[in-house]
């Protein structure tokens, strides 16, 4: 696997995930190789993006690779003509993927959703229901305005909060910046959910395009 390359995400439960799934698949990942770049409209901000455009850039001079894995969030493609609009316009040299699979709108929380341990889909059908329970909930000091469906975020660490222990220390391993993507009983590193998209994306890019 190539060193020399980059990887710009969008916050830490990103690079957290990338860390873990490259090293399950192509070996230990190299040092500050992943930046946390706090989202999207960060790194085309004028105010912030010069950073890590010459992180790119300087990457570049010598040879290495960029990569971009962001979320689609509510429209593929009109992130990824936003993207590739700051491309073209600051001249950085990078390859795109978008979060869950670069064709369908979604987020990292998609695809983790569909890489859990096939064993666990109970807990997800419980919180599915949860959900359609909520939408028939009307309480009246709302005037009829529907109750907020938490967010994707939020079933994700339910997932887990239900599946690890009650202690402090249990707790903690549900916080983005220390799960344990590797943890077979919870993920499954290995679905066929990521064949196809984001492990093929790396491969090709990580293997000097083989």
């Amino acid at each position: 696997m190539r060193e020399d390359y980059r990887i710009f995400v969008e916050g830490i439960a990103d690079k957290r995930f990338l860390e873990q799934l490259i090293g399950a698949h192509f070996g230990e990942v190299s040092k500050d190789c992943i930046v946390d770049t706090g989202g999207y409209g960060k790194l085309l901000s004028e105010k912030t993006g010069n950073t890590y455009l010459n992180l790119m850039k300087r990457n570049s001079d010598d040879g290495g690779v960029n990569l971009v894995i962001f979320d689609a969030d509510e429209d593929c493609e009109k992130r990824r003509a936003e993207l590739m609009a700051w491309k073209v316009d600051t001249g950085a040299e990078f390859e795109l993927f978008l979060l869950p699979d670069n064709k369908s709108e979604g987020e990292l929380e998609d695809l983790l959703e569909q890489i859990i341990n096939p064993e666990n889909q109970p807990v997800m059908d419980c919180w599915d229901v949860y959900e359609d329970l909520l939408k028939g909930v009307a309480l009246p000091w709302k005037d009829g305005v529907a109750l907020t469906i938490p967010a994707k975020k939020t079933k994700i660490y339910a997932y887990l909060e239900v599946l690890l222990g009650g202690s402090k220390s249990e707790k903690k391993k549900i916080k983005e910046a220390n799960r344990d993507y590797t943890n077979a009983n919870h993920w499954n590193l290995n679905s066929s959910r990521l064949y196809g998209g984001l492990l093929d994306f790396l491969n090709k890019n990580l293997f000097f395009g083989r």
